[in-house]
């Protein structure tokens, strides 16, 4: 009899806990961010549109530089920092794992043999206990407290998961910009090896006027200290270039000899690239998504707490062979069981669960304060950048216009000055401005494409997102 009323409590308490686990936690949920402006303020700067490019996540693209391309997506997949972040997701996915497991019952198998001797002599006897069996033990999730823990376990690896896709975001960005700083340095180069060979052939002519009586020695001199002074830009050049080679492949997780030095133009952005409205850039941003994610964990933190203060039950059982000998097991006697059912409820602790609830609602009220400077952060970098790209290009612009009469006036007074129409400090004035505005329009050129990529990165590109679960999806 006493016998059947424990199987019927153990059922009514399986009743009790397949309803309880069958019941999701509320308390948990992403948080709505904060209040965000209906429309970007910089929408007259380039670029403004109405949806998100496709493939924004691989923003490299738009550049249409296979190099630029290439090593942007090295850096994402072979630094280290990579390798750093994606273990720390494995780690959570593990936890994640350990989590789910504790909602399920475990089942062990144990054996054990013994050998006893009892008495001397002839009265000697000995025999070897023998023990098989199986032990089962679940602890239904009757306060949700494994429920909780899970989805915390959930939302904490889905935020790993983005905090992985902002290193690769700004792996993207690093890459991105150093490879312009290297071509932006080696188009300053090809400038400086220009202007020196144009300066060369400027000394050789004042050489010939200074031997045909119509140039004097100062001439050839001020043209000497030209040429001289063009040249020692260049090892300063081929050091900066060599670095940035050097930075480049660091980045990549390669030794620097990776790097060939090809000399190419300064990439350029393609135009017409459409914004999305702010809310739905929050949403595609690594670091905002990693930030609500661990809202929702903190949420269910709170609720895992809160979960501890109530009862908790707990079923056991054991079935299993136990015989004075091996030979012994096979008889009906040898078989044993038993099942335990057990309640804990916590009535005085001095209030350690209570503090604990209120130190997690603290750390769910940070996790909120952090949240929404992450979006405002976010809403800046973006207006920022629009703001940038917009000076930038009109800048360039106008550089462009200045560089060209700049090098149209250089080459009128170097022909004026082979017909000795104009003296030579015309020719030197010339030289200089056409040097100094063609060298702003390369930096300006290569602002622009690093106003391009800060603009990607602001917009949330970079990464690929992927989908809430279900567990972080529940309203909170």
């Amino acid at each position: 009899m006493k016998r059947g009323a424990g199987m019927r409590a153990g059922a009514l308490l399986l009743a009790l806990s397949l309803q309880a686990c069958s019941t999701p936690p509320t308390e948990q949920g992403v948080p709505a961010p904060p209040s965000v402006p209906a429309r970007w303020q910089a929408l007259e700067a380039p670029g403004g549109g109405g949806a998100t490019p496709d493939g924004l996540h691989r923003w490299w693209r738009f550049f249409g530089d296979t190099a630029l391309g290439d090593w942007t997506e090295r850096a994402q997949q072979g630094s280290p920092r990579t390798a750093a972040a994606t273990a720390a997701w494995h780690q959570a996915l593990a936890q994640r794992d350990a989590a789910a497991a504790a909602l399920a019952p475990t089942l062990a198998a144990n054996a054990s043999a013994g050998y006893n001797t009892t008495g001397q002599g002839s009265s000697r006897r000995s025999d070897g206990p023998v023990q098989l069996g199986l032990e089962a033990r679940w602890m239904p999730d009757l306060d949700g407290g494994a429920a909780h823990a899970l989805a915390a376990a959930d939302a904490l690896a889905q935020a790993r998961r983005a905090s992985l896709g902002d290193v690769q975001v700004q792996l993207a960005g690093e890459a991105a910009l150093a490879y312009i700083d290297l071509r932006a340095l080696q188009a300053r180069r090809r400038l400086v090896r220009d202007t020196l060979a144009s300066q060369r052939q400027t000394l050789q002519i004042t050489a010939w006027r200074e031997q045909a009586g119509l140039a004097s020695g100062l001439q050839r001199e001020q043209a000497r200290a030209a040429v001289a002074q063009t040249e020692a830009l260049l090892p300063a050049l081929q050091t900066a270039v060599v670095q940035s080679r050097h930075t480049l492949a660091q980045l990549a997780g390669q030794p620097y000899e990776t790097v060939a030095d090809d000399d190419a133009p300064v990439p350029v952005a393609a135009d017409g690239l459409a914004l999305d409205i702010p809310a739905g850039t929050m949403r595609q941003r690594a670091d905002v998504r990693a930030a609500e994610l661990e809202v929702a964990a903190a949420l269910s933190r709170v609720g895992q707490a809160q979960s501890q203060r109530r009862a908790s039950f707990s079923l056991g059982g054991s079935i299993g062979l136990r015989a004075l000998t091996l030979g012994a097991l096979g008889d009906g006697a040898s078989l044993v069981g038993g099942l335990l059912a057990g309640v804990s409820l916590p009535l005085f602790d001095g209030g350690a669960l209570r503090a604990q609830v209120r130190g997690q609602q603290a750390a769910l009220d940070a996790a909120r304060a952090r949240h929404r400077a992450t979006v405002l952060a976010a809403l800046k970098t973006v207006e920022d950048a629009l703001v940038t790209l917009a000076g930038d290009r009109a800048r360039a612009l106008a550089l462009a216009t200045a560089a060209a009469a700049a090098t149209q006036a250089d080459a009128l007074a170097r022909h004026r000055y082979a017909s000795g129409l104009v003296d030579f400090q015309t020719v030197l004035e010339t030289q200089r401005a056409a040097f100094s505005a063609q060298d702003a329009v390369d930096g300006a050129r290569a602002d622009l494409a690093r106003s391009h990529v800060r603009l990607y990165l602001a917009l949330g590109g970079g990464w690929e997102p992927v989908p809430h679960t279900a567990a972080v999806e529940v309203a909170p």
